[in-house]
């Protein structure tokens, strides 16, 4: 039987940390952290928050490792409503990530608390 992407998705959720751009905002403000937007580039360039790097998910495990080879280092990962954030954070836990953070809301909210 076919899993469905929203199964998969919430089932992820469980083990996942997830929160909302309100909390993001309160997290990232004053720390060092990367703030990862999977997305593909298309989507990145039409809107994205400030200070956000885009790697998009299918390039996330070639890529991550030059921009952050601490593997504790904090990453907050978003895309358009968080579905695409949370299957990228669970990847980046598998290949050795220890603090990653999807953040669980529409792109549009997240640029409107941290700023576009």
């Amino acid at each position: 039987m076919l899993t469905t992407t929203q199964s998969l998705i919430q089932s992820v959720k469980s083990t996942i940390r997830c929160i909302d751009a309100n909390q993001a905002q309160h997290e990232i403000m004053g720390m060092t952290a990367l703030l990862i937007d999977v997305r593909e580039p298309h989507e990145h360039q039409q809107q994205a928050p400030k200070d956000a790097i885009n790697i998009p998910r299918g390039m996330l495990e070639f890529t991550l490792p030059q921009k952050a080879p601490n593997l504790d280092s904090a990453l907050y990962l978003h895309c358009a409503i968080g579905g695409r954030a949370v299957l990228a954070a669970e990847q980046l836990h598998r290949i050795g990530y220890t603090n990653i953070t999807a953040i669980d809301s529409p792109v549009a909210q997240l640029c409107e608390v941290l700023g576009d």
